[in-house]
């Protein structure tokens, strides 16, 4: 525990996702519980908040949810957590966050459950955390730079202007910054939702035309493992950490 005043002591996990870019590995367990450098990769998300501080997660949970909530009733270290439960229907990004928004406090912290990472000087959700300012935010998105980004192959996402308001990449053009899948949101951005599953690309969206989302730059490297070809690199970086 850092012992740094967080900006939230809460943070939603999404783990409900079917991990097709992860086969075989995942045709019989959820991705959340391939095992990386020896520990699930939930896990290094979960372990990650403990020691920043986070008191509390709520876990979403679609495809093969009883594996996911096994692991998860055994964990003998914080935070605590609450399953939300897409069983029924699998409901995306933004739709996840938004059935489990009465479960989350204002603000909170969202996380994809396949996030591995090492800290800067900082950890990441003290970035967060001082760089937040609700007047002006809907979401504060946790951003790397492609020298810092280990296995990514793609053309980044987003442009961050010099007060750190977000812009997407321009098709056809490269972005410098990839989006970890860290960030700090408002209930603000969770209003007036469609129904069902969409994407939080949606929400971001219509944060961007209304000047309202941001992003930081992460001061530490960041690993994309979305398929099991990244596996191995990633668990050299990590035994030489």
């Amino acid at each position: 525990m850092t012992g740094k005043t967080l900006a939230s002591d809460t943070a939603m996990v999404l783990a409900a996702g079917l991990g097709k870019r992860m086969r075989p590995l995942t045709a019989t367990q959820p991705k959340p519980l391939v095992r990386v450098a020896g520990k699930s990769l939930i896990d290094h998300s979960l372990d990650q908040l403990a020691a920043a501080g986070v008191a509390h997660a709520v876990v979403n949970v679609h495809y093969l949810a009883d594996a996911l909530e096994g692991h998860l009733d055994v964990r003998e270290t914080g935070p605590s957590v609450i399953v939300s439960d897409e069983r029924d229907l699998l409901l995306e990004t933004g739709g996840g966050m938004a059935k489990a928004l009465p479960l989350l406090p204002d603000p909170f912290f969202c996380l994809n459950s396949d996030n591995i990472w090492l800290d800067g000087p900082r950890n990441v959700f003290e970035e967060l955390s001082d760089a937040w300012d609700a007047d002006r935010m809907d979401a504060l998105l946790l951003l790397v730079p492609h020298a810092r980004a280990v296995n990514y192959r793609g053309k980044g996402d987003f442009h961050l202007d010099p007060v750190g308001r977000v812009s997407r990449r321009r098709s056809g053009r490269v972005a410098p910054f990839i989006f970890t899948g860290i960030q700090l949101v408002s209930h603000r951005l969770v209003r007036e939702v469609p129904e069902g599953p969409f994407s939080t690309n949606l929400l971001w969206n219509r944060a961007i035309e209304e000047d309202r989302l941001y992003g930081v730059s992460h001061t530490g490297l960041w690993f994309e493992v979305g398929e099991p070809s990244a596996i191995a690199p990633t668990e050299a970086w990590l035994t030489r950490a």
